[in-house]
């Protein structure tokens, strides 16, 4: 069960290593093993992917494309209350990423200058929907609605195969719901070798998005590295959260948060920080009568072997550990969440007070489950609408603009040693010398 830990206790070094991450085991030869998967997509396309499907799915494909008519039937061979629950999320989310589009920027900067910014959406876009342990349509509504909303004309959803060889029915339903017609059979590192290089069956795509375990984070960062792969969202690892907790938060909850996470995967990691030592030892004693009654107990009590509970002297520090760890989900279990809050610089989403479980975010509060672990919220933020967009500055001199500022560039051209620069400019500067004299 989960250890405590008393951080006055910790020299720097222990502190370090009560923050760390479960190491990813073997990561040279998974970069390896990776790279000849994509390697083997690239030289064979659609023939790997099915040899693939065989030896890592145990499905014998007959088309890597799913039918578009078997996605626009999927909302109607779900139940009422599972179209109705995944309608009411995709409306959710849709409003909440609808708010972040921008009109464009439009800013006079000099007499005669102005500077503008535009957004264009992506081409076309991947999307990766997970369905290894448990099929994520949750993560085909965060990919794929704001992708719509973004209004990228392509929009590509990849998805493993389920053991009797079609994609999981939700998961299409949700292809329907956002207008995604696009949807292929390919899980793992040969799907986004796929998405990045393309097939005889597959388009490639610009850019791929969607969490995933140890060898589909390798692919997206093998494939972003090349010149000739896919750009990819962001470092989405195994999922994480953290929980500060005071002496009034109720263990229960506090305990059910943890194993909601705990449950994701054996390579989870939850964390509870709390300067209540009494309050430890309650959750502690909660999850030990919770974890039994999960259906994923044994993937949950996996986790929790690597997961613990820091004792710190009182919430500031509380709130400064949470900071350097850069937790994926922060649960804010404290009186005051809101003035709290604002010493929250460093995590991929928050969740406030005892009536916000992390599984609103995951399904259907409308902010995007899709966010940085593994430490990266330190640099890197949730997924959102401008992750599908290209953002594009334009600028306009006018001939007195040119007159205003160009010798200032032609100044800077001149200390940076770049004299086709300041040619480029002088030239300008004196054509228009030239037409006042004459």
């Amino acid at each position: 069960m989960l250890e405590v830990i008393d951080w006055k206790d910790l020299d720097q070094d222990a502190r370090q290593r009560a923050l760390a991450r479960p190491a990813v085991a073997d990561r040279a030869g998974l970069a390896t093993r990776v790279a000849s998967i994509i390697k083997r997509v690239r030289d064979e396309g659609d023939a790997a992917l099915f040899a693939f499907a065989r030896e890592f799915d145990g499905v014998e494909l007959d088309s890597l494309r799913v039918d578009p008519d078997e996605i626009a039937t999927a909302p109607d061979r779900l139940s009422t209350e599972q179209r109705a629950a995944l309608q009411t999320a995709a409306a959710n989310i849709r409003r909440f990423h609808e708010a972040q589009l921008r009109e464009p920027i439009e800013v006079r900067t000099a007499t005669g200058v102005v500077c503008r910014r535009v957004t264009r959406p992506l081409d076309a876009v991947g999307l990766y929907v997970p369905a290894g342990s448990a099929p994520l349509p949750s993560t085909a509504l965060m990919l794929a609605v704001p992708a719509l909303v973004a209004g990228c004309p392509r929009r590509v959803i990849v998805t493993p195969p389920q053991a009797d060889g079609r994609a999981d029915l939700s998961v299409l339903a949700c292809a329907a719901l956002c207008d995604v017609s696009e949807v292929y059979l390919a899980g793992g590192a040969q799907a986004v070798a796929a998405l990045a290089y393309g097939t005889e069956t597959l388009a490639s795509v610009d850019k791929i998005f969607g969490p995933g375990n140890a060898w589909l984070t390798e692919a997206k960062l093998q494939v972003s590295m090349d010149a000739d792969g896919a750009a990819c969202d962001l470092p989405a690892g195994p999922s994480e959260v953290l929980v500060i907790a005071d002496q009034h938060a109720d263990p229960g909850f506090v305990a059910a948060d943890l194993l909601s996470q705990a449950e994701h995967g054996a390579d989870s990691q939850v964390i509870l920080v709390t300067s209540s030592r009494a309050l430890a030892e309650r959750v502690r004693a909660a999850i030990g009568e919770q974890l039994p009654g999960l259906s994923r107990a044994a993937i949950a009590e996996a986790a929790l072997s690597a997961s613990r509970i820091i004792l710190v002297a009182d919430l500031q520090q509380g709130f400064a550990l949470s900071n350097a760890y850069a937790p994926e989900h922060l649960i804010l279990q404290v009186r005051e969440p809101d003035k709290w809050m604002e010493q929250v610089t460093a995590a991929g989403s928050v969740f406030l007070g005892p009536w916000t479980p992390e599984s609103l975010g995951d399904y259907c509060s409308g902010t995007n489950h899709v966010l940085p672990t593994y430490g990266f919220a330190r640099a890197w933020s949730g997924l959102g609408v401008e992750d599908f967009q290209r953002r594009i500055t334009v600028q306009e001199a006018s001939a007195d603009g040119l007159r205003g500022i160009g010798p200032v560039a032609v100044t800077l051209a001149r200390l940076e040693g770049l004299d086709g620069h300041a040619a480029a400019v002088e030239r300008r500067l004196t054509a228009l010398r030239d037409r006042s004299v004459a």
